[in-house]
């Protein structure tokens, strides 16, 4: 066998067993007469010592010739550790070592295996299986496989049936581009990689089969960032007989089991708050509530005077900043900066400063006095020492501004602790959300969506106020899962479909089966999907999920290890029907 113990797990009480051990050269020392070699496996590092006088000259020089990374076997003898070290389970104890095996040699790597390594994220990902030696990114996926169990540990005491769904679909509108993949026996048609499971799921609880679950992969073809990937986990889940409350319990149970067997984190209370609301304290739809900070309106306050900048805006809002008024002018005019920058996009922003001794100076004395100060500090709840920081314009772009803000200030005021959780339901979203460039409305979720009872109506009239039965959760300021009660039954899908502008044949091409299924008996049903990689991020105190993926793709959606995607080659695109006409 190539060992009879990992690097992890010896220890004093060892001492004087005959053991082989099998890993990585993490790094030699060499002392002329005595040498070192800490060798690594997944489970930890153990010290090996090679010294002229109790091993063979054809070891110790062998020993010499060991570099960075090199696969080797050893058998020795478990020794008293002479110099210990108290940070590694290890530490009391080294191998003495009698026999010396060289599996694989290595080349010198391009960046150090260490837990701070000089390599920077481009080369790390070139060779990431590299990079997976290192602890921070081994552990992160050992972490992830812990997260991973449990999901399956608490769903399945809860009766929910894992099943498997196809990859290999039909195109459906759900949002975002379909990657699509052509078929060589079906010559000009294309299968579709699924963005979810949502068809299947509802088909399966037509089946029967009460509550699902899946672990899958999904796919969106979207313009990318640090925290999105074109391949992406859902836990996927779905149940029959259910209202949202029955749904909202159950993975409010999955939530706490989670916080609890993995980060030791007992949660009690999952507020709820409105999407209306959301929006107007918060400036978004995922707000996070470790902190406070919410938004103070303030038309009422602000637009009585002679100063245009907020007399000619849609919404005049802002926020106390704790301890602001200790900020010098310098640090204000970068915030100032920060908000005018093209990813925020506001235009400037006012300020009033609350000083202790009950006074206000802002950077509009010339147009409001000391008692209009007061009551901008009332509405935004400042206190003496605090900063009022406002921004003005249409109501949905200076909410999403201030929300910007907000998220910043609270990061360099250190309010954002990675080891406090404070979980959200946001609900009561929109069922339509209006297409400004094009004036249609669309799902805001997605077409399956049912609306909050007695409010379909509400389509032909009114179709912006219309309410969907849909909520999702928030956890620290990101959405870790949303879900809805879908539409069972053929006559509201068929409904909902027209007005998202589908015609008769359209709505039958596209989703045909699914509502030839309603016919049969669908039960009521609804679910949720969690976004593992989020999830997963969240609980490891990290904000970006590629730190939890194995084998991450970069901002332009590219696997720079295996160099992908790529062309192919003619034979291949003759074989499928295809023909290139790429634009220059």
């Amino acid at each position: 066998m190539y060992r009879s113990h990992n690097c992890g797990e010896l220890n004093a009480s060892h001492i004087n067993t005959e053991v082989t051990l099998s890993g990585w050269v993490q790094k030699s020392r060499d002392k002329g007469f005595m040498i070192w070699v800490d060798l690594r496996d997944r489970y930890g590092i153990t010290q090996l010592i090679f010294d002229e006088e109790r091993t063979s000259k054809d070891i110790l020089e062998q020993a010499q010739k060991l570099g960075r990374e090199f696969v080797i076997q050893v058998k020795g003898t478990v020794i008293e550790r002479a110099s210990k070290n108290p940070n590694i389970p290890t530490g009391d104890i080294e191998i003495l070592v009698s026999e010396l095996t060289i599996l694989n040699e290595a080349l010198l790597p391009p960046f150090t295996i260490e837990d701070k390594t000089d390599g920077g994220e481009d080369i790390r990902m070139k060779y990431r299986y590299l990079d997976i030696r290192r602890n921070p990114v081994k552990n992160n996926l050992i972490f992830r496989a812990k997260v991973t169990q449990e999901v399956r540990n608490f769903l399945s005491n809860n009766d929910f049936i894992e099943v498997e769904t196809p990859y290999l679909i039909k195109s459906t509108p759900e949002g975002a581009r379909d990657f699509v993949v052509p078929s060589r026996m079906n010559e000009g048609e294309f299968y579709a990689l699924p963005q979810s499971p949502q068809t299947f799921k509802q088909l399966l609880m037509v089946g029967g089969m009460d509550k699902y679950f899946q672990i899958v992969k999904c796919f969106r073809d979207e313009d990318l960032r640090a925290d999105r990937q074109p391949e992406f986990t859902q836990i996927d889940c779905e149940m029959a007989f259910v209202e949202q409350e029955d749904i909202l319990n159950i993975f409010e149970g999955l939530t706490r089991h989670l916080l609890k067997e993995v980060n030791g984190v007992e949660v009690d209370k999952f507020p709820r708050m409105l999407y209306d609301d959301a929006m107007r304290l918060y400036g978004n739809d995922k707000p996070d509530i470790r902190f406070g900070m919410e938004f103070g309106e303030l038309n009422a306050v602000a637009q009585h005077k002679d100063f245009g900048v907020f007399n000619n805006a849609e919404l005049v809002v802002g926020i106390a900043v704790p301890g602001g008024n200790s900020y010098t002018r310098k640090e204000i005019d970068k915030l100032i900066d920060w908000v005018k920058r093209p990813q925020v996009g506001a235009l400037g922003m006012v300020y009033s400063r609350c000083n202790d001794d009950g006074t206000f100076k802002s950077s509009v004395d010339k147009f409001y006095d000391q008692d209009d100060l007061a009551k901008w500090a009332e509405v935004t709840g400042a206190k003496a020492g605090d900063l009022v920081c406002i921004l003005s314009g249409d109501t949905n772009k200076v909410r999403a501004q201030l929300s910007a803000l907000r998220m910043e200030l609270a990061e360099r005021l250190g309010l954002r602790d990675p080891k406090v959780f404070a979980p959200l339901w946001v609900i009561d979203f929109p069922l339509l959300e209006l297409d400004e460039e094009t004036g249609h409305y669309h799902a805001m979720h997605h077409p399956f969506t049912s609306p909050k009872p007695g409010q379909i109506e509400l389509l032909d009239t009114n179709p912006g106020d219309v309410k969907a039965n849909a909520y999702d959760l928030v956890l620290n300021g990101n959405e870790i899962g949303g879900g809805s009660i879908r539409i069972h039954d053929k006559a509201t899908q068929a409904i909902m479909l027209k007005h998202l502008g589908f015609s008769e044949e359209d709505a039958k091409a596209q989703f045909g089966f699914l509502m030839d299924a309603f016919e049969y008996g669908a039960p009521p049903h609804g679910g949720l999907a969690f976004g593992l990689d989020r999830l997963v991020s969240i609980l490891g105190g990290q904000e970006t999920i590629r730190d939890f993926i194995a084998f991450p793709k970069n901002n332009s959606g590219r696997d720079v290890m295996i160099d992908a995607p790529a062309p192919i080659d003619d034979e291949q695109l003759k074989e499928l029907n295809l023909k290139l006409d790429l634009q220059s």
